[in-house]
């Protein structure tokens, strides 16, 4: 493999190491407007991990269920839960695997599922505490311009 902070250059991504052979990869979406991706070297491997969304407030048994459907389809990584709950984006690949081809594929793999799911994650796991921010935020005439995903969400009374 070539030096990961070579490929991460080559790629002009937004990176920081954060240890001798881990880094933190910054990769900007459009629904999930920031994916944290941590990319950390192993003897053999690279581990990718990536923070998703935190633990649904409800529904989680449906997110769970529509995430490990998604994972059948997926390219390096795959949806996995924590001990609290919170979801990520975690893989592990053969570090002779790594070129800068194939981290760019990785990256944007990460990248494409972290974002796709976000709103459907949110809207399944946390719908009543949208509905709350909507109302907190008219009855106060606040902004509502990052609540434009779930209009359908909207409070009518």
């Amino acid at each position: 493999m070539a030096d990961l902070a070579a490929l991460l250059d080559a790629l002009e991504a937004d990176w920081e190491p954060t240890g001798d052979r881990s880094y933190l990869v910054r990769l900007p979406g459009v629904h999930k407007l920031k994916t944290n991706c941590n990319l950390i070297v192993e003897d053999h491997a690279l581990r990718v991990e990536a923070f998703v969304v935190r633990h649904p407030e409800q529904d989680h048994e449906r997110l769970w269920r529509l995430l490990l459907r998604r994972n059948a389809g997926m390219y390096g990584v795959s949806f996995a839960v924590d001990d609290h709950g919170d979801v990520y984006l975690m893989g592990r690949v053969p570090l002779s695997t790594i070129d800068e081809a194939e981290l760019d594929r990785l990256l944007g793999a990460v990248l494409t599922y972290a974002d796709e799911v976000f709103d459907t994650a949110l809207e399944i796991g946390f719908a009543d505490s949208i509905r709350r921010e909507w109302r907190w935020r008219l009855s106060r005439g606040e902004s509502t311009r990052n609540l434009a995903a779930f209009t359908h969400l909207r409070p009518t009374d």
